[in-house]
């Protein structure tokens, strides 16, 4: 075992005892890069910086929420000395499970409950274990599980897919709706992705039908026309644009301006509907969103 190099012992013994566990491939995501690397500026010259990258990713269904991370050693290290690593990873991932393995067994940290706990080759959770573990950590019941998990995130031509605070924003979210919360607030810097991750989190709502009228709301213009031809174009057939204070209530996602819902005297072309019409309220710039 001592001449067996990392890879080796991957190759060997860890895969092999995850898709015992009955981990599907689709499910085990290895040699996972989840960073671009930071920029560095000296002078004119720029350059990035080493990419963080995970040894292994195990996803519940097929990718959509990671639940666990492991960090591999070679057979020259005990079982727990990729554990700092792996725990670091896991909570910029906001994964709930942590392990380190040299071949010979796992070290597993659990971030629900702080515990730690050490498993032979073969005794390597199941999927359905960790997320069953995961439920309960994160409080989730049978029906509030539907909302979270059942709709995959939208898989756009381009095939762009949420980055990781991306997915950890729309998951967070969606935990917190299922829970019962009515408002919620989504702070991300400028150009990490705010529009994508709001549609991302409509299209679950909608797609578990967790909602059914949604009302985005903006303060310039060009930013609707904008919205409607990148992010949102998959709702094309879904969605209409308030103009002239005039309101259509066939459509499922309207998108306006405050100006356009706002009047005098009593005039509001907001109040043509009733208070309940709209079940979520996306209050762009800082992605405020409001359920009644």
């Amino acid at each position: 075992m001592k001449k067996l190099t990392e890879e080796d012992i991957k190759n060997r013994h860890i895969t092999p005892a995850i898709e015992s566990a009955g981990w599907a491939k689709t499910q085990i995501l290895m040699e996972y890069f989840f960073t671009d690397g930071q920029v560095h500026v000296r002078g004119n010259t720029v350059r990035r910086g080493k990419r963080k990258k995970a040894d292994y990713l195990l996803t519940h269904k097929d990718g959509q929420i990671p639940l666990a991370i492991i960090e591999a050693k070679d057979a020259e290290h005990t079982v727990g000395d990729g554990m700092q690593q792996a725990m670091d990873y896991a909570q910029i991932l906001n994964i709930p499970f942590a392990y380190s393995s040299n071949g010979s067994g796992f070290l597993e940290h659990n971030f629900f409950t702080g515990a730690e706990r050490t498993l032979g080759v073969d005794q390597f959770p199941t999927e359905n274990e960790l997320w069953l573990r995961y439920l309960k950590g994160k409080g989730l019941n049978a029906t509030q599980e539907k909302i979270v998990i059942e709709a995959d995130h939208y898989d756009f031509i381009t095939q762009k897919k949420p980055r990781y605070y991306q997915r950890i924003a729309i998951n967070r979210t969606l935990e917190a709706i299922a829970r019962g919360q009515r408002r919620i607030l989504l702070v991300m810097a400028t150009g990490t992705g705010k529009t994508f991750t709001a549609f991302q989190i409509i299209w679950k709502l909608l797609k578990t039908k967790t909602t059914k009228r949604i009302l985005y709301l903006v303060d310039r213009n060009f930013l609707i026309d904008q919205t409607m031809q990148q992010d949102f174009k998959p709702f094309e057939k879904i969605m209409t644009k308030v103009q002239n204070r005039q309101l259509d209530s066939s459509y499922e996602i309207y998108m306006s301006l405050y100006q356009q819902l706002a009047g005098e005297d009593e005039q509001e072309p907001f109040r043509e509907f009733q208070p309940g019409f709209f079940d979520l309220i996306i209050v762009d710039d800082a992605v405020i969103l409001g359920l009644n």
